[in-house]
């Protein structure tokens, strides 16, 4: 029981489409954890969608909810948690993620994200990509990577299926988060 102690919060981060919240809820049973979806979480509290963050307060707003969802979240026991895809490119966010528990980057090609995520919608800084969904998400890509690289700990998700990444997300958990 004391290995419990020791446990640190598993946090998945990556561009939209790496899978984070379908392996995040996959790796949380292999581990029997809590699962928090950061952006479920700002919805909750602002009582809208983040689509309608966006829309009607602006980026900045969001990007300070963002943040201070994420600190709060991080003082809470040891689960797994998925952040949104700019959470790391944020002043601040990675030390704090860093700080609270193992950072897990979900590496996926621009290629694979999109097709992904071309029958979804409500991904705001996406829903504009006027069709070229590929090269919105390489745009990301290019500005966000590094902070996701801070992590440290990457998996490539695009040829495995949600479980087969769960799986390793549950084993680096294991290995290096205390669980």
């Amino acid at each position: 029981m004391a290995r419990a102690v020791n446990r640190r919060h598993v946090i998945l981060v990556g561009l939209p489409g790496a899978g984070k919240t379908t392996v995040g809820r996959l790796a949380a049973a292999l581990l029997d954890a809590s699962f928090t979806d950061l952006d479920d979480a700002i919805e909750s509290t602002a009582g809208k969608s983040v689509s309608r963050i966006f829309a009607e307060d602006g980026e900045p707003v969001f990007r300070a909810l963002e943040a201070s969802q994420g600190r709060r979240i991080f003082r809470e026991p040891a689960g797994v948690i998925a952040v949104g895809g700019g959470f790391m490119s944020e002043p601040g966010n990675v030390s704090e993620a860093l700080a609270a528990g193992l950072v897990i980057y979900l590496k996926v090609s621009a290629e694979a994200a999109a097709a992904r995520l071309s029958a979804t919608t409500g991904r705001p800084l996406l829903d504009a990509a006027a069709g070229d969904l590929a090269a919105a998400i390489r745009q990301l890509l290019v500005a966000r990577e590094a902070a996701y690289l801070a992590s440290g700990i990457d998996v490539t998700t695009d040829d495995l299926t949600p479980a087969q990444t769960a799986g390793l997300v549950a084993e680096l958990a294991r290995e290096q988060g205390g669980w």
